[in-house]
């Protein structure tokens, strides 16, 4: 069976700016991918592409075995940009109703309503739907087809706590059903929750890719934190460990350096009252700090 994506030395030009750089990339069905990067990376460029709305200046992509214009193939694919727009003067159930036509295969509508969380909104007219209710209009309307494969770039701007929460169960749900996710975000949390691979672009250029465990395994820093005992003070603390980064709640301090094995040494060698202690790796966002700093040092991940 062919990828869900294949991108063979991409590039893409706008004038003589270059928004993406000879990227390759293999997806294969079934993956939820979190495609990561600073703003003007090139995600969004890169999901254009893969969408058949703009066209590859080089190289050559594949979208579920056929071009991304395809009708079959487009039939196949839902997407939710960052761009909201509506069709005024319409009900929001009459909104996803005529949006569900253009399918061979639709959800039925009270799926749809249920999963975007606008089932109480349905006889809303469309211009007058809040911020967070337009983006899960689109999550709606997204899902119309019952896409194989589909696109999520910065999907939860605008939702409520609450929005975001039932939007990100409703996903989960679609990776069950073996659905083909591609995320872009800054919000880390969410694409810890989802993703089994990350890639990383910076400059429209591939940076990092790999399972989220291999991508967090990059990182070159860990977090200690403990409760401080009264003995224990901001100046005792830092004569003991030097320069390494530190932050206080309360009693409650945090400690991010390179080797936190030899600073715990250092602290229990020098009697300081401290308990509660863990010590972790760091996530995604720590893990993407360590790429942008090679990148400054001009090493390679």
């Amino acid at each position: 069976m062919s990828p869900a994506i294949d991108l063979n030395k991409v590039t893409k030009r706008f004038g003589k700016k270059v928004a993406v750089q000879e990227l390759s990339l293999r997806v294969e069905r079934g993956t939820s991918m979190a495609l990561l990067g600073r703003n003007g990376a090139g995600k969004t460029t890169t999901l254009s592409m893969l969408l058949g709305v703009s066209s590859p200046t080089e190289g050559r992509l594949s979208v579920l075995g056929g071009k991304p214009t395809d009708a079959k193939v487009r039939d196949r694919l839902g997407a939710m940009m960052q761009e909201v727009s509506v069709i005024e003067r319409l009900r929001v159930e009459e909104t996803i109703e005529l949006v569900r036509k253009y399918y061979d295969k639709p959800l039925p509508l009270r799926t749809l309503l249920d999963w975007s969380g606008l089932t109480p909104h349905a006889k809303l007219m469309t211009q007058g739907l809040s911020g967070g209710q337009k983006r899960r209009l689109s999550f709606a309307l997204a899902l119309a087809g019952d896409p194989e494969l589909l696109f999520l770039d910065e999907p939860t701007v605008g939702m409520d706590i609450e929005s975001r929460q039932r939007f990100w169960e409703t996903i989960e749900q679609l990776k069950a059903r073996g659905k083909t996710l591609i995320l872009t975000t800054h919000h880390m949390d969410e694409a810890e929750r989802i993703a089994d691979r990350v890639v990383v672009i910076d400059e429209g250029i591939l940076k990092a890719d790999g399972t989220l465990d291999e991508i967090r395994r990059l990182n070159r820093v860990r977090t200690m934190t403990f409760t401080a005992g009264p003995d224990v003070t901001p100046e005792r603390l830092r004569a003991l460990i030097g320069g390494a980064e530190t932050a206080w709640d309360g009693r409650r301090v945090r400690l991010t350096a390179a080797d936190t094995d030899r600073l715990l040494r250092t602290l229990i060698r020098d009697g300081a009252d401290i308990s509660d202690i863990e010590i972790s790796a760091g996530g995604l966002e720590q893990a993407l700090q360590t790429i942008w700093s090679r990148e400054r040092k001009g090493e390679t991940a």
